[in-house]
């Protein structure tokens, strides 16, 4: 086992998910190839969201987490298989979302299954990403009378 290129990988999946809870786009480009692919499998929008290319992922994340979505997203359990220079990746995920303008909690667990390549300049890169729920709970903010923010929706 490659274990220096397992721990590629982990730290890649965390920068991923880091980066998209902080908005960090121009950080969260480098770590997908410019082919990348990605599906979403969210109730919230209906069916699977499909993306092809880099751009269009960064564009639909950055279009939906405006500074005025809250998340956070975790991944564990990583179950990371490589090939030479390809792998892949089963994750166990929860995230929390919050949409103040909507006033809607949105909490969920799901199995992410990445793919990943090392590109010519020696870093490993997302090729494919995309998971299924296992569920997806949503609550209003109204049914929690108590409810407060305590943290300011601001990014760096």
């Amino acid at each position: 086992m490659d274990l220096t290129s397992l721990e590629q990988i982990k730290r890649l999946k965390y920068r991923y998910l880091r980066c998209v809870d902080l908005k960090r786009w121009d950080e969260l480009s480098e770590v997908f190839t410019t082919d990348a692919t990605a599906c979403y499998g969210t109730s919230a929008y209906g069916e699977p969201l499909s993306f092809t290319g880099r751009d269009a992922i960064l564009g639909f994340l950055r279009d939906k987490l405006s500074p005025a979505i809250i998340t956070t997203h975790f991944a564990s359990q990583p179950e990371i298989d490589i090939d030479g220079d390809t792998a892949t990746g089963t994750w166990c995920f929860q995230d929390t979302v919050i949409a103040t303008e909507y006033r809607t909690v949105i909490t969920g667990a799901a199995f992410y299954e990445d793919r990943y390549r090392r590109c010519s300049d020696g870093a490993w890169r997302i090729e494919h990403t995309g998971y299924k729920r296992t569920y997806e709970a949503m609550l209003s903010l109204d049914d929690l009378p108590s409810f407060r923010l305590t943290t300011p929706l601001t990014t760096e």
